[in-house]
């Protein structure tokens, strides 16, 4: 079943907010918070902040549920929001899916090596990403998990044409051996199986799962299944792997190793996405960001991505795609 939150909202939060200001007394705890959330800093000010706004949600203990509810929002948003006053006027910020985290990073490295010029990276969901350029307008480049996520971005205002690099290729993830026989994305609707899928709000591979459940006719058999909405495919392979779940629909480059094995998905039913790269309207290191753009987009960029198991573009398997 569905994991649920308690019936008693206040007591949750008050556990959560708590568990949050016991920050100040556990220093590392917001460190580690900076580098699994890939935040370029976080200053004095913010930390002075995160405190007061934690002990004041903890204050609330007989405040209404509602109330509580919003500062935790502003809270985690005031978390996740990318700190862009400590970045150097020669390095470069780049919005990206959480599914590109891996050929990013090395491409990040070797465009360093090249030009001189840093790369700092904010991973995330795609939907998260689009809505923190458009509330910042800071930023210098975009390269989300497909081209429908870009096309909202870009009928925003918020990024030029882009350039095309791979191919996202959604796959069936399944544990060793396919102890539940899955054969096919009906099989998702199998009584008791546990699946692990990405949120349609904030992941490519999300919105795209749902569109085919929804064109089969299986949406809502498939969601009585689903015990994980991830913000990023990267929390769907991990559960996976973990052997929290079942089956869950992910892309083929994350098939490495022998932990997790896959089932690929027929043509008619192919989710396949291509992935788009350009840089923002609102960029003030023009010249450095088309570089960069450049950079990924080449036959050395690819590279990385085809070493990480992604399919570069252009590919004749793909080339009824639309992008």
């Amino acid at each position: 079943m569905r994991i649920k939150f308690p019936s008693d909202f206040q007591d949750h939060f008050r556990i959560l907010c708590i568990t949050i200001l016991l920050s100040p007394f556990e220093c590392n705890l917001l460190s580690r918070f900076s580098h699994e959330m890939n935040l370029m800093s976080l200053t004095l000010i913010k930390k002075k902040s995160l405190y007061v706004i934690s002990w004041l949600v903890v204050q609330m203990k007989y405040r209404s549920c509602l109330l509580t509810g919003l500062v935790l929002f502003f809270l985690f948003a005031f978390m996740s929001a990318p700190v862009y006053g400590a970045l150097e006027s020669d390095t470069l910020f780049v919005y990206a899916g959480a599914g590109l985290k891996e050929p990013m990073t090395e491409i990040g490295t070797f465009f360093e090596e090249k030009t001189g010029i840093k790369v700092e990276y904010n991973f995330a969901g795609s939907g998260t990403l689009i809505t923190q350029m458009e509330l910042t307008k800071k930023g210098d480049v975009f390269i989300p998990g497909g081209t429908p996520d870009y096309a909202i971005a870009e009928n925003k205002s918020l990024v030029i044409d882009p350039v095309y690099v791979a191919y996202h290729v959604p796959v069936i993830g399944i544990q060793p051996g396919n102890p539940h026989g899955i054969k096919s994305i009906y099989d998702f609707t199998k009584d008791g199986l546990k699946l692990a899928l990405g949120d349609v709000n904030t992941t490519a591979i999300g919105r795209q799962g749902q569109k085919l459940f929804e064109k089969l006719g299986i949406a809502e058999d498939v969601e009585k299944n689903v015990v994980l909405r991830a913000p990023t495919i990267n929390e769907v392979v991990t559960a996976l792997k973990l052997k929290q779940v079942d089956a869950s629909l992910i892309t083929i480059d994350q098939i490495k190793g022998d932990e997790i094995e896959s089932v690929q998905l027929p043509d008619d039913e192919s989710l396949a996405l291509v992935v788009p790269i350009g840089r923002t309207t609102f960029t003030t290191q023009k010249e450095h960001a088309q570089e960069f753009v450049d950079f990924v987009s080449s036959d050395e960029g690819k590279a990385v991505f085809k070493k990480h198991g992604f399919p570069v573009y252009p590919d004749p398997a793909y080339a009824d795609l639309k992008v």
